[in-house]
């Protein structure tokens, strides 16, 4: 895969479940952050901390480093995922690495 995936402005992805019908189904957000940690971000490691939920990403075009989030986690399956960028310093502390 060439190219960015994720605008350089971006800073956050949210994702939302919604009612269609009787069924809950992913939002686009939430299909786009499923497809950018399957197809195009590289998995860096997960947070101890968070029992595995959260996960540290590496855009392989700018460097940024996204973590994938479940921010809804009193919902079934942890709720949607979320993606934002942390900062060195963040990385460094929640992660442990750079």
């Amino acid at each position: 895969m060439s190219g960015a995936m994720i605008d350089p402005s971006e800073v956050k992805i949210v994702g939302d479940w919604i009612m269609v019908g009787q069924e809950i189904q992913a939002d686009d957000a939430c299909n786009r952050v499923e497809k950018l940690v399957s197809e195009y971000l590289i998995y860096v490691k997960d947070s101890e901390a968070s029992g595995g939920w959260d996960a540290l990403f590496q855009d392989p075009v700018d460097g940024r480093y996204w973590e994938r989030i479940f921010p809804q986690s009193q919902m079934q399956g942890g709720g949607p995922p979320s993606l934002k960028v942390l900062s060195l310093a963040e990385v460094r502390s929640k992660y442990g690495v750079l």
